[in-house]
């Protein structure tokens, strides 16, 4: 009897074994192996990073593409435009469009013009200009573009601009333009504020803009408007923080230029968290 009974108990031990080999083996084949696991990661890995890598800028400096008509006249216009060339196509079509923003700005036109477009526009008004009376000069365009600041997908474009137009010598203004290039997007500084931080920015802006005022003259203060708008100003951002640029006679035909900066801890409170966290 007690032979029977270990025998018993034998094999049910050793049935039970065999089913928790058997369960193993099953949970084993439904397993991807650790090769597999880790090419399923890297895999993984590879289509994160290729959805968030956009492509390296590779600056070169170029003359800008543009054609100018022939001239026949003694004093013929002169316009050169040097640019960035880069590896990302939408960027570089970004560039051209906004030194047609710039030189059409010049001639007093708003229009959505490519850079040729915009130069076209720029010789005729040279023209209508000289034949006015003979000896009046045509008109003198210099624009100069750099990338002042990049930080992950944000692109700061700053153009320089010197122009001899009339009777009117313009050098050293300059115009700022911020671009997302994840979003294929121009930004202005309302596109990056916290909806409820517009109120504070317009406080710190009209402070600013006070204290700079009390430095101008009476001609430029009795012109000046009490209030400064800033929702579609040029603004820009380096190390330390956000700021507002104003070219000279933007405020007023005789105001020189006005800037300004805001702190870092300014620019913190008042941006969107996760621009914030990619701009600085």
């Amino acid at each position: 009897m007690n032979l029977n009974r270990k025998t018993i108990i034998a094999l049910v031990v050793a049935v039970i074994i065999l089913i928790l080999a058997i369960c193993l083996f099953v949970w084993k084949r439904t397993q991807p192996s650790s090769s597999s696991q880790t090419k399923l990661a890297s895999t993984q890995t590879q289509h994160i990073e290729k959805a968030e890598v956009l492509p390296f800028l590779n600056l070169q400096q170029v003359k800008a593409d543009y054609a100018l008509p022939f001239c026949e006249k003694k004093n013929c216009i002169d316009v050169d435009i040097q640019t960035i060339k880069t590896q990302d196509t939408w960027l570089n079509e970004w560039i051209a469009k906004n030194q047609a923003k710039v030189i059409q700005d010049q001639i007093d036109l708003k229009k959505d013009l490519s850079l040729q477009q915009a130069i076209n526009a720029y010789v005729k008004k040279s023209d209508e200009w000289q034949d006015k009376y003979s000896k009046n000069r045509a008109y003198e365009l210099h624009l100069h573009t750099r990338i002042a600041s990049q930080r992950n997908q944000y692109v700061l474009l700053q153009l320089g601009l010197d122009t001899k137009q009339e009777e009117l010598t313009i050098k050293d203004r300059y115009y700022f333009f911020v671009a997302d290039r994840k979003l294929h997007k121009s930004l202005a500084l309302l596109d990056v504020l916290q909806k409820d931080q517009q109120t504070t920015v317009h406080q710190m802006v009209q402070v600013a803009y006070q204290d700079w005022l009390k430095k101008q003259t009476a001609d430029i203060k009795k012109e000046a408007p009490k209030t400064l708008y800033w929702g579609q100003a040029d603004w820009f951002f380096d190390g330390e923080g956000v700021g507002l640029h104003y070219q000279a006679n933007q405020i007023t035909k005789e105001a020189p230029q006005l800037d300004i900066y805001l702190s870092k801890e300014q620019t913190k409170k008042i941006l969107q968290p996760e621009v914030y966290e990619q701009m600085f």
